[in-house]
């Protein structure tokens, strides 16, 4: 069921002044070993757990942001792809890759040590001692400049990757923490250009000398899972804004809330929070966490078999069996993520976000193929009253 609301004063009723704050957020619930506990140049301090799944290789949990002079906050439970689909143009083939290979196996070789080059301001952290995980605090141009706050202009970014080789890519799995409290989830495919090559220019791009060789395009759809916990699991709600008027001087922005399980599309000006209503900050405003998804090539598979190419976003609740967007093989559970969205009610939401980058090869990605990225933003809508970069 969705509620539609239109209107800006519809968009926020202020709760009662005894929940301006629900408490600090506890310390993450591993053991200190496998903890990840950065506090950045300009004081901000991100927390989390890491451990590797076969399929989906580096999974982060408990995840709290502390801003700048701020107070601990709870931003995501657990976070992790989802699913890694590359359907080429022709048809055939069709790979699933973290269902079907996998991003996290040491034994099989797709999980890739790292070296300290791979490393070289950071910390490796080991699996099964290996070094699989770098984490590194990076520098972040321009955070900000203002003729009002005289300050530092850079910031930087807690970067935690680790690499995995699939086939012919190594794909590098990142998640960068900002100082101003917003996540970067991205995949970055590079290694070696697939060796598909085919006569027909309807399907590729010539590579090589001549153009009776054709490397064909293909697409690489990247889904993530997020279980958000806004300051604690409950009572946690999910939003989509758009705003209306494309084409007129007037703009009105509409509201609508998931209440039960669903699935959305990226649109114009449209983005997603989500919510927990029950905690304010000092504005008297509820804290919530923004999902900014507007850089997709949107791939649509066929219905028989790829609906769950079907869309770009699912809102579903939680339920420990719903880990793969596709190929689930959990007992008693539903196979792919467009089969989780059953209508359920939504009180503890997971996101399941797909971002997808169409390839057509070019000569330059010849060997080595340079890396290219595909991603999302998560950014603080709330979280704290005023900015804390300076």
């Amino acid at each position: 069921m969705l509620i539609a609301v239109v209107g800006l004063l519809a968009l926020w009723v202020p709760g009662p002044a005894s929940a301006a704050r629900a408490g600090a957020a506890a310390d993450p619930s591993c053991p200190a070993a496998d903890r990840i506990d950065t506090t950045l140049k300009n004081g901000a301090r991100w927390q989390m757990c890491w451990d590797i799944d076969r399929n989906t290789g580096a999974v982060l949990s408990d995840v709290i942001y502390t801003p700048n002079r701020g107070t601990p906050t709870r931003v995501l439970k657990s976070a992790s792809l989802a699913e890694v689909h590359v359907p080429y143009d022709s048809g055939q083939p069709r790979f699933y890759d973290v269902s079907s290979i996998g991003f996290g196996d040491l034994e099989q070789g797709t999980l890739a040590p790292l070296s300290a080059k791979d490393c070289p301001d950071g910390r490796l952290r080991d699996f099964r001692d290996t070094p699989v995980l770098c984490v590194e605090e990076q520098p972040r141009p321009f955070a900000y400049k203002s003729a009002v706050e005289k300050g530092v202009l850079h910031g930087t970014d807690l970067a935690v990757f680790s690499v995995s080789e699939i086939g012919w890519y190594d794909y590098i799995t990142e998640w960068r923490f900002s100082d101003d409290g917003s996540i970067t989830p991205r995949s970055g495919a590079t290694g070696s250009l697939s060796p598909f090559q085919f006569s027909d220019a309807s399907s590729g791009w010539p590579t090589g000398v001549g153009s009776t060789r054709f490397s064909e395009n293909h697409s690489h759809n990247i889904f993530w899972r997020l279980d958000f916990d806004v300051d604690g699991a409950s009572k946690n709600t999910v939003e989509q804004y758009d705003y209306l008027g494309s084409g007129t001087a007037a703009r009105t922005t509409k509201r609508t809330v998931f209440s039960r399980e669903t699935a959305a599309d990226l649109a114009p000006t449209r983005f997603w929070r989500v919510v927990n209503p029950a905690t304010e900050n000092s504005d008297g405003h509820a804290m919530s966490w923004e999902i900014d998804n507007h850089q997709s090539d949107q791939y649509r598979g066929p219905r028989e078999t790829e609906e769950f190419t079907h869309h770009d976003m699912y809102f579903t609740q939680y339920r420990e069996c719903e880990r793969l967007a596709y190929g689930n093989t959990a007992p008693d559970c539903a196979t792919s993520v467009d089969k989780y969205t059953g209508g359920e009610k939504l009180t503890d939401p997971v996101a399941w976000v797909s971002v997808d980058f169409h390839h057509v090869p070019r000569d330059e990605d010849q060997d080595p193929m340079p890396t290219h990225w595909q991603g999302f933003r998560i950014v603080p809508r709330d979280v704290t009253a005023t900015s804390q970069l300076p």
